[in-house]
């Protein structure tokens, strides 16, 4: 039997579960299968392609249980797509006419990894897919398994991705000390931007947590500091169509009322009528490698606020987004769980040659398997008939119809 090399990459955005991922899959080696040789290419498939890896030693065995406490990635992450030639040349990570899933394919062979895991989003997980195509078609014995990672999670058909109920929490706490800020100043209107492109789940999950956690609190009646003060007014989701000056006429009455306003907004709610806007008017929107709108020249938060503030009568009006700190966090104990039988699924398929996504098919009743491939696309919008949804926005106090 040939001598087994596994090789793993982090690539994307960051999200609550890269580090635990990685040591979970380190702790799992050596458990299982302590014999073999694992390896970890930095900064995703930029370090593939440049061949910049970093050998996993004894010492980072016996202390990989403490990558569980962290947030990023212990390997770095950038965004790579294999399949774009002229971006990889662009940023030097291959020479003009070579073609990246050659050079990704001919560095694994020449590194003699037999097993490569890729932990990330739809992005790394097609561009994984795109990778174990052309092994197989070109006769490279490689087993590729992903394991999915997005605070969005909007992978297809994966019911829940890793890092994503963390984010919802960490965001949800990132916005109690927010709301705060209402004390401020009278007539403040605050936009808590949250992480979504085309998903509204993690802005529905985050005012969920933020309804949770503020339900259990107490407070000195009569004074400022009270229920009013933590409500959210207004939700806002990329799968949801709203009349701005209906909204704007009901949450006037609200700013009149409480004298402030909350109002949770997805990065990616009227992303594309907002882009449509400002290319109308001439402006070049900025993409990157893989044909999205770089979101955080958009900001959709700020929109918002520029939309609402005047139609409100706002004296104050600011944005604050939880982006950043939410999916930097170390992963919860639900996310922890999750990641684990991930992480064992993942290595139980990569010794048994069995390539694809581990992830709970919702294709399949929700089995935890390794999904196929070509059935990993990203994108996936969040069900507004979910029932819990319809208990937030009940909570809120606004109607909602679907975009």
């Amino acid at each position: 039997m040939a001598k087994q090399k596994v090789a793993m990459l982090t690539a994307g955005g960051l999200a609550p579960c890269l580090s635990s991922a990685v040591g979970g899959l380190i702790e799992r080696y050596s458990d299982v299968a302590p014999e073999i040789e694992l390896i970890a290419y930095r900064s995703g498939y930029q370090g593939l392609l440049l061949s910049d890896h970093v050998s996993i030693t004894q010492q980072m065995r016996e202390k990989a249980g403490l990558l569980h406490r962290y947030g990023g990635s212990p390997i770095g992450n950038s965004r790579v797509k294999l399949t774009n030639a002229a971006d990889c040349v662009k940023r030097g990570l291959v020479k003009e006419g070579q073609n990246p899933l050659a050079v990704a394919a001919d560095r694994l062979a020449q590194d003699g990894v037999t097993i490569l895991h890729t932990i990330g989003g739809d992005d790394t997980n097609t561009t994984a897919a795109d990778l174990a195509a052309y092994l197989g078609a070109n006769g490279y014995n490689l087993t590729v398994v992903g394991l999915p990672k997005t605070v969005d999670n909007d992978v297809v058909p994966i019911r829940q991705s890793l890092g994503a109920w963390t984010a919802a929490e960490v965001g949800a706490n990132f916005f109690d000390n927010v709301s705060n800020e209402q004390s401020a100043a009278p007539k403040t209107l605050i936009v808590h931007e949250v992480m979504g492109r085309h998903s509204g789940w993690l802005t529905a999950a985050t005012a969920r947590a933020y309804i949770q956690k503020s339900s259990r609190n107490e407070y000195v009646e009569g004074l400022m500091m009270d229920e009013k003060l933590k409500t959210i007014d207004g939700l806002y989701l990329p799968e949801m169509a709203f009349d701005l000056q209906a909204e704007a006429a009901r949450l006037r009455k609200v700013m009149e009322t409480n004298g402030f306003v909350s109002l949770f907004v997805s990065e990616g709610a009227c992303l594309d009528a907002i882009v449509a806007e400002r290319e109308a008017a001439g402006e070049t929107i900025k993409r990157d490698a893989f044909g999205h709108v770089k979101i955080d020249t958009i900001n959709v938060g700020n929109w918002f606020s520029k939309q609402f503030a005047a139609l409100l009568g706002a004296e104050r009006s600011m944005v604050q987004k939880s982006g950043y700190f939410a999916r930097s966090a170390p992963a919860n104990q639900d996310d922890l769980r999750l990641i684990q039988g991930m992480v064992d699924l993942a290595v139980e398929s990569a010794l048994n040659k069995v390539s694809g996504v581990t992830g709970h098919d919702e294709a399949q009743k929700g089995k935890l398997r390794t999904i196929e491939f070509p059935r990993i696309k990203g994108g996936k919008h969040f069900d507004l008939s979910t029932k819990w949804f319809g208990e937030v926005m009940e909570t809120i106090g606004q109607k909602y119809k679907p975009a």
